[in-house]
C-alpha cells in the first residue's frame, strides 16, 4: 500500500511540475494481476484498485491498518470499469458487470475479487473510509429492476448537467449516497461527458468539508487532460491520461478539460455527505 501525506495550501502554491505530480498524482492504477491501493492521509481514503487475470485476488489489511481485515474498522466502495467479474462477501458471491458497483459495509472478512475471463479482466476501482457503523451490502446497478440486495440508481440521481454551448454538456450517475445506498462518510459515483464536451466540474467549486479523488478513463492512448487544482487564487494543472487517479484535498478546486469527451469516477470522504455542500467560484474569479 502506497502512502500519500497530507499538504498545505501556502506550500502547493511553491510546487514544481514534478512535485505536483508526486504529491498528488497516481498512475498505472490497474494493474494486471494485482490490488493496487494508495492510503492517503487526507480524511484517511484508501483508493486503488483490484485486477484480477487467471486468479483470485484477496483484500488484505496489510501493515499500514494495524488491523485484523481490510474492512474492520472501514467501508468500501467498488465500481467496475473492466469486463464482467464478481466479488465473493464472506462466501457469498455477486456478479458485478461493467459499470456496476457495490457498497461494503464494515464488518465484512473476507472479499475476493475475480473476472469472468482472463483476457478481458474486471477493473474494481476502489474507495475506502474509516466507518463508525455498519451499512447494508448492496449490488448498485446503473439501470435495471430493483430486487433483493440490488439498489437502481434513482433518476433523480442521474442528473444531466451543463450545455455544449459551454462544453460541459454531462451525465452525473450517484452512486454512493444518502437516500439511496446509506454509508457512514463515502460517497462515489460516475460522470460521463457527451461528444463535443470537454470540460468537467466546471464552474468549479470547493467544498471545506470533503476531499475528493477522480479517476479518468476512457480516453483515447493520445489524449492528455489538464486537471486543474488548487486554491481558486493560485491554480495549478497537472496533465493526465488515461486511468489515472488525482488526489484533490478539501481547499483545493478539482475540474479538467480535455480534446474531446471522457468519463470519470469521483468519490468523496468526509465529514458532511449532502452532495451539494460546496462553494462555487466563477470561472471570471479564477487565477
Amino acid at each position: 500500500m502506497e502512502l500519500r501525506t497530507a499538504a498545505s495550501p501556502k506550500d502547493v502554491k511553491y510546487y514544481d511540475t514534478d512535485r505536483l505530480r508526486e504529491e498528488f498524482l497516481v498512475q498505472k492504477v490497474f494493474r494486471p494481476g494485482e490490488i493496487y491501493l494508495v492510503y492517503s492521509h487526507i480524511d484517511r481514503i484508501i483508493f486503488g484498485s483490484a485486477t484480477p487475470t487467471d486468479k483470485a485476488l484477496t483484500l488484505e489489511a496489510g501493515a499500514e491498518l494495524r488491523a485484523e481485515y481490510f474492512l474492520q474498522r472501514r467501508e468500501l466502495g467498488v465500481i467496475n470499469i473492466g469486463g464482467n467479474g464478481k466479488i465473493t462477501i464472506d462466501g457469498k458471491t455477486t456478479k458485478v458487470a461493467h459499470r456496476e458497483g457495490m457498497y461494503i459495509g464494515m464488518g465484512n472478512k473476507e472479499i475476493i475479487f475475480e473476472s469472468d475471463d482472463a483476457s478481458n479482466p474486471a477493473k474494481f476501482y476502489l474507495n475506502s473510509a474509516p466507518a463508525h457503523a455498519t451499512y447494508p451490502t448492496v449490488l448498485i446497478k446503473p439501470e435495471g429492476t430493483p430486487e433483493p440486495g440490488v439498489v437502481i440508481v434513482k433518476d433523480e440521481n442521474k442528473k444531466e448537467l451543463g450545455t455544449m454551448e459551454e462544453a460541459n454538456h454531462r451525465v452525473i450517475c450517484k452512486y454512493i449516497l444518502p437516500g439511496q445506498v446509506e454509508s457512514c462518510q463515502l460517497e462515489m459515483g460516475m460522470t460521463h461527458l457527451e461528444p463535443g464536451s470537454v470540460w468537467n466540474s466546471m464552474p468549479c467549486h470547493t467544498h471545506d468539508r470533503r476531499m475528493e479523488v477522480y479517476l479518468y478513463f476512457e480516453m483515447s492512448e493520445d489524449q492528455t487532460l489538464m486537471h486543474f487544482m488548487g486554491e481558486p487564487q493560485e491554480t495549478r494543472h497537472i496533465c493526465m491520461h488515461n486511468e489515472e487517479a488525482v488526489i484533490s484535498p478539501s481547499w483545493s478546486i478539482h475540474c479538467g478539460c480535455s480534446i474531446k469527451n471522457y468519463t470519470f469516477i469521483w468519490g468523496m470522504v468526509g465529514e458532511n455527505q449532502d452532495f451539494d455542500d460546496m462553494d462555487e467560484v466563477r470561472p471570471i474569479d479564477l487565477r
